[in-house]
């Protein structure tokens, strides 16, 4: 059974950083492209990001491009998120998941998600 558990996430203010974890089981992790992805409140799904599985490749939307950096350790199935400078635009909640492959559609790409973690940036 696959799974995914993040942690990381919490209430932080504006310019602040986070780091988001995720640790996978239950699947071959370096196979899997893997991404973040976060919802806010009456809003849609939204890809942050994500990086192939051998980690040569990363995608970011221009709304996290240069705020975010995602990482992966295939010896350890983890993912993180490192996120500076964070904006109240940035309170949702943030899910881990293993994508079909990593570019901008990856929201359209998932197979397996997490249950998330919640980010809150105050003004």
């Amino acid at each position: 059974q696959v799974q995914m558990v993040e942690s990381g996430g919490g209430s932080v203010q504006a310019g602040g950083s986070l780091r988001l974890s995720c640790t996978a089981s239950g699947l071959t992790f370096g196979d899997y492209s893997m991404g973040w992805l976060r919802q806010a409140p009456g809003k849609e799904l939204e890809g942050v990001s994500c990086v192939t599985g051998d980690s040569r490749r990363t995608y970011y939307p221009d709304s996290v491009k240069g705020r975010f950096t995602i990482s992966r350790d295939n010896a350890k199935n983890t993912l993180s998120l490192q996120m500076s400078s964070l904006k109240p635009e940035d309170t949702a909640m943030y899910y881990c998941a293993a994508l079909l492959y990593c570019s901008v559609h990856l929201t359209t790409a998932m197979i397996y998600r997490g249950q998330g973690t919640q980010v809150t940036v105050s003004s």
